[in-house]
Formats: C-alpha cells, sequence, structure tokens
C-alpha cells in the first residue's frame, strides 16, 4: 500500500532558480530532502550556527505540518544536525522555508548550493479539547519520568 498524495502548493523565488523541488530518494522514503538554495559556500564553524535558505514557500492544506528533521548521514558523518528539531511549518506559513543549522562536529562543515541540507515530512496536526480534571488515571509508571525507568 502506498502513502496517500498530498498536494502542496509551492513557490520558488529566485534564488532557487535551477534547483530540484524537494524529493523522496526512495519509494519508501518518509522525508523529502530540502536543498540549500545558497549562492556560493556557506561555511559553519564547530560549534556554529547558521539559517540555511531553501528558495521555497509553501501553502500546506489544512490539517498538515511540515517537518523538518536532521539528515542522519550529516548528523553521523559532520556533527550537523538542526536545533530545534523537528523544526514545524504551519499551515498558514508563507514564508521561505530556512533551515537552522548546528554544527557540533569538530570541523568547520561548508555548504555548497545544492546541499542536501535537512530533510521534511508532512504529518497531519490535530488540534486539542483541553478536559480540566482534578485528578487523573493511575499508572503503573505514575509520576516517575528523566530514566525512572533505567538506562
Amino acid at each position: 500500500m502506498s502513502a496517500p498524495i498530498v498536494q502542496v502548493a509551492v513557490r520558488r523565488l529566485p534564488h532557487s532558480e535551477g534547483l530540484p523541488l524537494p524529493s523522496y530518494a526512495t519509494a519508501g522514503a518518509a522525508g523529502m530532502d530540502l536543498l540549500a538554495a545558497v549562492n556560493g559556500f556557506l561555511t559553519i564553524p564547530p560549534g556554529g550556527r547558521a539559517l540555511v535558505p531553501t528558495g521555497l514557500c509553501i501553502a500546506l492544506p489544512p490539517g498538515y505540518e511540515l517537518q523538518i528533521r536532521p539528515r542522519s548521514g550529516l548528523a553521523l558523518k559532520h556533527g550537523i544536525t538542526l536545533p530545534n528539531s523537528p523544526g514545524t511549518i504551519d499551515e498558514d506559513y508563507r514564508g521561505e522555508l530556512c533551515v537552522i543549522v548546528l554544527n557540533t562536529g569538530e570541523e568547520s562543515f561548508t555548504v555548497e548550493r545544492g546541499t542536501r541540507i535537512a530533510q521534511a515530512v508532512i504529518a497531519p496536526v490535530f488540534h486539542v479539547a483541553w478536559n480540566e480534571v482534578n485528578d487523573l488515571d493511575a499508572t503503573e509508571r505514575g509520576t516517575g519520568g528523566f530514566g525512572s525507568t533505567g538506562i
């Protein structure tokens, strides 16, 4: 069974001309690669962070978000991660998709035009209706957290 197709309107900004739109690397991939729409090079020193433009603006349909996540290969090989991961693009945001990149590695990392800098996953959003109560049901775990179940 294949995943349902969600139509998303996309507007290309001038600095993304010539770059492909986000796409799935394989038929079973959950995330689409986002490409850096930089002109020239952007070097991120160890411990540094940068805002990397994609040159794309989108209009998500109601009831969806776009999650921006790190790419595992960049994290493992270079220490490149996203400090607000997953980043959320709300359905009503119409500005440029940009990626906050953090270099946790020991060497500078250079982003070039077209670098696959992050991945985007579309996900449904559910809104909550809070039901305030005086007590919650008891569970075996109770209020234990922050490592209370062991390593």
